[in-house]
């Protein structure tokens, strides 16, 4: 996800489509979303709010205006409110969620150690990958723990947003072993010090789940995390055209099963009377932990200001590369998913501004 420039990006996306000046009197038609036997509640938009004037008048210029959005979901106390497709999308169809990923892969970390697999995240990664990565100076590099993996602090020469980066992930893809090469980079920093935007910190963290389970992540995500989830829908690929180990493959899910997701974070890992994450888990992921842009970043997670009406909403948010959303604001009980693609566009950035401008107000 390119939130390399912030918010000073968001300044200058204040698109014609959060205007309403253009219309006098909007022509969409709310529909409320469709009762499905997978596990989400439903409910009319309208229940909840009569203030749907600015809203409408977007969803209609979505329709009618060039725009990236493929998809929009609003969830308010549980339920879902407004689910609309853009594009030529259809609401069966599974996205790529790139960046999206490394936030459902902290989670995994947390039910792995919630089960016992992995003891504590202060556990170092030579433990995992001493014996198999001998060849590994693990001098200091024995520092490195899981927590620095999930706040990208790891202190090896990684940084996607720096293209001489030797651990950039477009250049490690081009090795053979993606493993090996991220063991293998300079240590830069202190581990623990410095967080830089580094996806190949997050394939470590899958290929742990596979060492201390026995199960390629995508398994372990299905057994764990998805099938109690009703989540039927999911495949995980690449876009190289090279063989991609599992643990370096990106998930694919539909918008409902993203916004499943977000309720569970919502719900503090509770789905339906279950457990599937600890609370504490949920807690200490989506708690800031360090910075990256000056944004504040828990495990894998975003804590993202919202302005609106006055009032500032921090969002626990996943973020993906192209419009890929999860928007959780747990004191408000609101869940807002967008699926997009912008792929590295600064159009990307423009469901912050339909979040401030459409979406916040209207509750």
């Amino acid at each position: 996800m390119y939130l390399k420039s912030g918010f000073i990006q968001l300044l200058i996306i204040i698109s014609v489509l959060c205007s309403v000046r253009a219309y006098t009197q909007s022509s969409y038609n709310y529909t409320p979303p469709i009762q499905k036997n997978d596990g989400l509640e439903v409910a009319s938009l309208l229940e909840f709010t009569t203030d749907t004037t600015k809203l409408f008048k977007l969803l209609q210029q979505l329709n009618e205006q060039k725009n990236y959005i493929h998809s929009m979901l609003v969830l308010k106390d549980g339920q879902l409110l407004l689910e609309e497709y853009f594009n030529g999308q259809k609401p069966e169809e599974v996205h790529d969620l790139r960046s999206v990923t490394k936030s459902i892969r902290a989670l995994l970390v947390g039910i792995a150690i919630d089960k016992g697999f992995i003891k504590s995240v202060d556990d170092s990664i030579e433990k995992y990958f001493g014996t198999v990565y001998s060849d590994v100076d693990w001098s200091e590099k024995r520092n490195i723990t899981i927590a620095d993996l999930l706040t990208m602090s790891s202190g090896l020469d990684c940084n996607d947003w720096d293209k001489k980066s030797k651990g950039q992930e477009d250049r490690v893809h081009k090795k053979k072993d993606w493993i090996a090469t991220t063991l293998q980079l300079p240590l830069v920093n202190e581990p623990g010090t410095v967080s830089n935007y580094c996806s190949m910190g997050t394939v470590l963290l899958a290929e742990i789940i596979k060492i201390v389970t026995g199960m390629e992540v995508d398994e372990f995500a299905k057994e764990y995390l998805f099938e109690p989830m009703g989540i039927t829908h999911q495949k995980w690929g690449h876009t190289s055209d090279k063989k991609v180990i599992t643990s370096g493959k990106r998930l694919y899910l539909r918008s409902r099963d993203l916004a499943k997701l977000g309720l569970l974070v919502a719900y503090q890992g509770n789905w339906k009377g279950n457990q599937l994450v600890s609370s504490n888990w949920i807690m200490e992921a989506t708690t800031p932990k360090t910075k990256i842009t000056n944004l504040d970043y828990g495990y894998l997670w975003w804590n993202i200001p919202l302005q609106s009406n006055g009032n500032i909403h921090i969002s626990k948010t996943a973020t993906g590369n192209g419009g890929q959303y999860i928007f959780v604001i747990p004191e408000e009980e609101m869940v807002v998913v967008f699926t997009g693609g912008a792929y590295n566009l600064p159009e990307d950035k423009l469901p912050f501004t339909i979040m401030q401008k459409a979406i916040l107000p209207i509750f």
